[in-house]
This record gives C-alpha cells, structure tokens and sequence, in this order.
C-alpha cells in the first residue's frame, strides 16, 4: 500500500485486430464521444499469427459489458485513427481489468468509397480485358483473306437480292390486271359461269323424267327378252320351236328351186291350149 495510489482508477482492456489502420499510441479512446483514455501501445499477439493486440487504458470507473466493441475510427479527414468503445445493451457479464473487448474496424468514408469503387473497378477491368477481346477479334476479321470473303459474300447477296427483284417484278405483272394470273382467273371465273348455265339447263330439261323414261323403256325390252327367252310369241315359237324352224327352213328351199325351174323352164308352166291340146305331166328331171 506504501507506493499504491487508491484513488488511482486506471484500468486496461486488449482488442484483437488484423489492421489497425494507421492506430497509434496515444491515440484517444471514446465512449459516446467522451475521451475516457488512451491506446498505451501496440504490440503483435504472442500465439496467434498475425494479430496485432491494442492495450487500452482508461482512467475512469465507467462499467460496460464485457461484449461491447473497441472500434477503430477516423474522426475527420485530417486527424490520425482512433478507438472508440461501442457499450452492448446487455450488462449481464460487465467487462473488468484485463478483459479482452470485440475489435473492430470501422471504414469510414474512404472505407465506403473503396467498397463502392471495388465493384466498379472489377467490372470496368472485365470491360477493358472484353474490348480488347473484340478488338482482336475485329482485327482478325478485318484480315486481307476475311475482307476478301466479305466481299465475295457482299457480292453474291446483292446477286441474290437482284434476282428476288426481277422476281418480285415478274410476280407484280403476272399479278397485275391483264397478266398471266389474272387471265387465268379471268378464264377459271368465265368457265364457273358456263358450268352455271349448263346446270341451269340441265335443270330445266327435267333429266329426272327423262332418265326415269328411259328406265320404263329398259325394263319394257327386258321383259320383252324374257318373253324370247321362254318361247312366248311368234318370235319367241320361232328361236324355241326346232320343228318349226325346220319346216320353215325346208320350205324356203323349196321355193328357191321352184323359182330357179320356173326361171330355166317356163315353158312347162306356162301352156297355151289353142287345139284343146291335152297338158303334158311334169317330169322330175333326172340330173346327169
């Protein structure tokens, strides 16, 4: 107790970082704006690799949490870093002597602008490295063999396009009034019309009566057939009856040698008596 001053109320509390960005010692600790101590030095953690320790000392009694977190800050843009301790609402572990705060870093407006030019900044680096990509790509299409093709594919489009002109042109005159499409709609409607009046014609000529005449007159000649084929009727005695057609057929030849005789010897038939002379009989005459 001799060299021990008890009024003294200084007490020390670490934070961890991995930057401390430009924090120094004596750098001001705040609380809610309030200088309530110093950064009394920063030195390297002895365990854990590349993390830097700030030890804090504060010089009043003020009670936090234990969770509350030391943060590093710049206050404006001309004065250096410094460490301000943000209390947590809780109060159920308060923080003591020795205790080892939350570290943390608050960016600011550099901070802020950096995370926002990032972004750009990649996405204006991926445009240079696509422009360039495309530049090679035109250079290599502007190449002497690629300008030939080109040109020789210029060439045969307008080729094409010329002769889908002259097409066009063509299809407007066959088109056109009097052209090769109109006359033949204008044949195609004539030849619609004639059809017209031949149906109306035909119409008219009642072919119903006639085709049902016609029918009376097939089943008429039919029936006629019929009545042949059964022997009825003179006609049909005649191709029935063999007696008949035999009789018929020996009497036409008869006939025939009698007017052959009558033609080679008319004078046995025809007599004339002046004397009373008797007639002679017929005598068949013998064939030598």
């Amino acid at each position: 107790m001799k060299n021990r001053n008890i009024y003294d109320k200084a007490r020390t509390f670490y934070a961890e970082y991995t930057n401390v960005q430009g924090l120094a010692p004596k750098s001001p600790v705040t609380i809610n704006g309030l200088k309530v101590g110093t950064v009394s030095e920063i030195t390297f953690h002895p365990f854990k690799k590349g993390i830097l320790v700030a030890h804090l000392n504060l010089n009043n009694d003020i009670q936090f949490s234990v969770n509350s977190v030391a943060q590093i800050y710049s206050p404006d843009f001309i004065s250096g870093k410094s460490l301000k301790i943000n209390i947590a609402l809780d109060e159920s572990s308060i923080a003591v002597s020795g205790d080892t705060l939350i570290g943390e870093v608050d960016t600011g407006i550099m901070g802020m602008i950096n995370e926002q030019i990032a972004p750009l900044q990649s996405k204006v680096e991926s445009f240079v490295v696509n422009t360039d990509s495309v530049m090679q790509n035109i250079n290599h299409l502007m190449s002497d063999e690629n300008q030939k093709n080109i040109e020789e594919s210029l060439a045969n489009m307008n080729a094409v396009l010329s002769k889908f002109k002259s097409t066009a042109t063509n299809l407007e005159a066959m088109t056109s009034k009097g052209g090769k499409i109109d006359s033949i709609m204008t044949g195609a409607n004539t030849t619609m019309n004639n059809l017209a009046q031949i149906s109306d014609s035909l119409q008219a000529a009642n072919i119903g009566a006639t085709v049902a005449e016609l029918q009376r007159s097939l089943e008429s000649f039919n029936m006629i057939l019929d009545s042949v084929k059964t022997g009825q009727g003179t006609l049909g005695k005649l191709m029935k009856d063999e007696v008949l057609y035999t009789n018929l057929s020996n009497a036409s030849k008869e006939l025939e040698e009698l007017l052959r005789e009558v033609k080679e010897h008319p004078k046995r038939f025809v007599h004339l008596s002046v004397f009373g002379r008797k007639e002679k009989p017929y005598e068949e005459p013998v064939d030598e």
